[in-house]
């Protein structure tokens, strides 16, 4: 790299710009008068946008009005733009053409560079341009002919990333005299920060990349050096020196080294740049984005259907009814081009005679390297919806599978423009390892998908569906995952559904976290479903779960709060295994606080009794229960998320919902909370006694039709005409197996008015019912058949002095005729 007229072979000329923070030029160097025309004098001071084509480098603002001493110009190359605040955040290339005073057809073919510069400096921008006709011998000449540039002339600009050339020491040797007086500490400054954004290197359609300056990366060996000093002192000493066959094999292997090397630092560079994430999207754009438009124009990347979707899929190779994703499309050419005929996000099988099939069958790249108009209508004609000829036709093509195990999870079909050279046997060996590296990143990430959707699964499957209203209350919960080992963890919420219209109400917590502690989780939860159903009270219950989790292994932990609402009586029975205590919000004054309960101790620890306590709820308090993650972070007290617990429950909120979702913004939004988060808030409505009607019936099969009158009655009070019939037969059903079976005592008749119509009927038989399969003469064995068909649910538990038998019915009211 020098600021000298002179081109020798493998040296660019450059022109040397620096822009300040103002965006005006603040040095002009000899090479950028010889290129741009304008002398220093003229140049320094001025907006840089009014003097150099260099899009996306300069302010939006002024580069959209960038005209200056030249004409308009055209932008060859797509320029890398990122801007931020009008700067650019990282270095980015370009090739202009620039119409001159001399009219349009003596233009300018510049290709440029430009590194943003942070430090304490006025220097913010440093352009380096050159003329591109240096490299093709004058505007509009080729190989082919005056006009028609050769397939060896294409030259772009760009950066040779994380690359290591012998001879980077000459440019940090080189570059200090062609920038700025400045002081050497200034100097080491910019030099330095080039030297990481990336050495400025051009791209010719015969070969890869080759380095501006000369040399970088050719090997030397011995003989060469020797051979070329005495060529030098021959030309010092003014006798010729003729090339000889030897040294153009030498050159020729020179170039075929920097192709090869180049090939490997740009395998090493996308493998840099890819698998930063375990996220599938961001690693499919990351592939993308490698390749284009450095190997190749255009990249489709498809992904087989159960890959996108996080699950697995069937052995084998694919086939023809495989469905295959369109997950990403990147390219070169004019927006929206391909976005009609091939849009993300589609999925489509592919026909057997084409390249991508044979591709996503074989394994193997496929490689075709010119399409044809005839060969570009035979692949169209295989797919009925889309007409892909203008994509594909004159164009160059590689398809190459994305694999790993052997098992291929998508392909990538890359397209190279008519300019650029064709795909060859070299780019299919490249692109091969290009993909067998992107397939192991696909599926690190396709498995780390798949096992956050198991895990999202297992913990969705264990968690219950509450419902939101039950009698007498209004329930609403929330589930946050922690952020270690899987988003699986043990804690747990539950509502059971009890006789006499109450509550079970359940927030517990497995110690530890994983797989095992989920799977203890839905040991326990299952086991306090079946023991509610049994109207255990609420300290023997914990007592069982005690010993059942000890039964189960001596290493199994877990907290437990379990709560009895009912609300008839409008009372709260409640038992404490060493869980966090619940906050109560009083309806009356909006005052919250914390349960003062008998903490226990965990389950599992066994030897220690477990107390209940009862306490009397009016209509309208709120109950807020919840595990240890929603209020104890790392390094705090425990005490100071409690009171904010208690704070954030008390404020006022439109429904349950924005109430749980004011409790997990002033909580959960806390750093450092690993653990996962039950939460479960209850509002207690509680049921009138206007509501509620009940009888006792004797023990007689007179009593049955009696029971019926009285629902009949007590309907027709409550304006809950449109059910009489179905209640009276279900409540006879049931009247009639309790008199029958009953051992003795008397029989409890109860309707509670509560969202839905609950019948109940308890006796003093522990036996609980079942449905019989009766035969044509079988006179009994059909009344809990016509109970579950024509009730909205029913069930069966026991109490403490028998059993209890209860339905329900969905409530039609009937408004009355004027």
């Amino acid at each position: 790299m020098a600021d000298t007229g002179r081109s020798p072979q493998g040296r660019v000329p450059l022109a040397v710009v620096v822009v300040d923070h103002a965006g005006r030029v603040s040095h002009w160097s000899t090479g950028a008068r010889r290129l741009f025309g304008p002398d220093r004098e003229g140049a320094v001071g001025r907006p840089a946008a009014d003097l150099l084509p260099v899009s996306g480098a300069l302010p939006r603002e002024e580069d959209a009005t960038a005209r200056g001493a030249f004409g308009a110009y055209d932008e060859l190359e797509p320029d890398l733009e990122e801007t931020l605040g009008g700067r650019m955040s990282y270095p980015t290339a370009g090739r202009a053409r620039l119409d001159t005073s001399a009219g349009p057809r003596d233009r300018i073919d510049v290709l440029w560079w430009a590194y943003p510069l942070v430090g304490p400096g006025p220097e913010r921008l440093l352009v380096l341009a050159a003329d591109a006709r240096k490299l093709t011998g004058g505007p509009g000449t080729g190989p082919d002919g005056p006009g028609r540039p050769g397939a060896g002339e294409r030259v772009a600009p760009g950066f040779a990333l994380h690359t290591d050339f012998p001879a980077a020491d000459e440019l940090a040797r080189g570059l200090p005299e062609i920038l700025p007086s400045m002081s050497v500490r200034e100097s080491a400054r910019i030099v330095a920060q080039v030297l990481e954004l990336g050495y400025p290197v051009l791209e010719f359609s015969h070969h890869d990349r080759v380095p501006v300056t000369a040399d970088w990366g050719v090997s030397r060996r011995t003989e060469r050096k020797a051979r070329r000093a005495e060529a030098a002192r021959a030309a010092a000493a003014g006798v010729p020196s003729p090339r000889t066959s030897a040294e153009d094999a030498d050159d020729a292997e020179d170039l075929e080294y920097v192709a090869v090397r180049e090939r490997l630092e740009f395998l090493n560079e996308v493998s840099g740049r890819i698998g930063s994430s375990l996220d599938l999207s961001r690693t499919i754009v990351e592939v993308s984005k490698a390749v284009v438009p450095r190997f190749t124009d255009v990249a489709g990347t498809y992904l087989r259907e159960q890959v996108v979707a996080g699950e697995g899929f069937p052995e084998g190779p694919p086939d023809e009814t495989t469905m295959w994703h369109r997950v990403a499309v990147e390219h070169t050419d004019e927006p929206g081009r391909w976005d009609d005929v091939v849009p993300v996000g589609e999925s489509m099988p592919f026909p057997a005679h084409t390249p991508f099939f044979q591709c996503m069958t074989s394994g193997e790249p496929v490689l075709v390297p010119y399409i044809s108009e005839e060969m570009g209508n035979g692949i169209a004609s295989q797919f009925e919806k889309r007409d892909i000829r203008p994509l594909i036709t004159h164009r160059s093509m590689l398809v190459v599978p994305l694999k790993a195990r052997n098992v291929v999870l998508g392909f990538m079909i890359l397209l190279r423009h008519q300019e650029r050279p064709l795909f060859n046997d070299m780019d299919r060996v490249t692109g091969a390892e290009l993909a067998a590296r992107a397939g192991l990143v696909l599926d690190n990430a396709r498995m780390y998908t798949y096992q956050e959707s198991v895990a999202e699964t297992l913990q969705d499957s264990m968690l219950p569906h509450i419902e939101p209203h039950m009698p007498g209350c209004d329930i609403a919960t929330r589930y946050l995952p922690g952020t270690l080992l899987g988003r699986v963890g043990g804690d747990w919420f539950d509502s059971i559904k009890l006789p006499g219209a109450r509550t079970a109400l359940v927030v517990g917590d497995v110690m530890g976290h994983g797989l095992n502690s989920a799977a203890m989780m839905g040991q326990l939860r299952t086991a306090v479903q079946t023991m509610a159903g049994l109207d255990l009270p609420p300290a023997q219950l914990l007592r069982n779960l005690c010993d059942l989790a000890q039964r189960l292994g001596e290493h199994y932990l877990a907290t437990c709060l379990y709560a009895v609402y009912d609300p008839i009586a409008g009372e709260l029975h409640l038992a404490n295994a060493g869980h966090i205590p619940p906050v109560i919000v009083r309806a009356a004054d909006g005052r919250s606080e914390l349960l003062d309960l008998p903490t226990g101790a965990p389950i599992g620890v066994g030897g220690v009794p477990f107390e209940s306590v009862r306490l009397p709820v009016a209509p309208g308090d709120r109950l807020v229960m919840c595990t240890d993650g929603l209020v104890e972070v790392r390094g705090e007290d425990i005490g100071v998320g409690l009171a904010t617990l208690c704070e954030s429950a008390a404020h006022p909120a439109a429904s349950m919902d924005d109430a749980c979702d004011t409790i997990i913004r002033s909580l959960a939004g806390r750093g450092g909370r690993k653990d996962d988060v039950a939460l479960l808030m209850v509002r207690m409505s509680g049921i009138e006694s206007d509501d509620v009607a009940q009888w006792e019936l004797a023990r007689e099969p007179a009593e049955v039709p009696r029971a019926r009158g009285l629902v009949r009655d007590r309907l027709a009070l409550w304006g809950l005409t449109g059910i009489e019939y179905a209640a009276e037969l279900l409540v006879g059903e049931l009247v009639t197996n309790a008199v029958r079976h009953a051992r003795g005592g008397r029989v409890h008749l109860r309707l509670v008015r509560s969202g839905t119509l609950l019948c109940e009927v308890e006796d003093t038989d522990p036996t609980l019912p079942t449905l019989c399969s009766a035969g044509p003469d079988d006179e009994f064995g059909r009344g809990l058949r016509v109970v579950a068909r024509l009730a909205r649910a029913w069930g069966a538990s026991r109490t403490a002095s028998g059993k209890t038998v209860w339905f329900e019915l969905s409530l039609v009211r009937r408004t009355p005729a004027r």
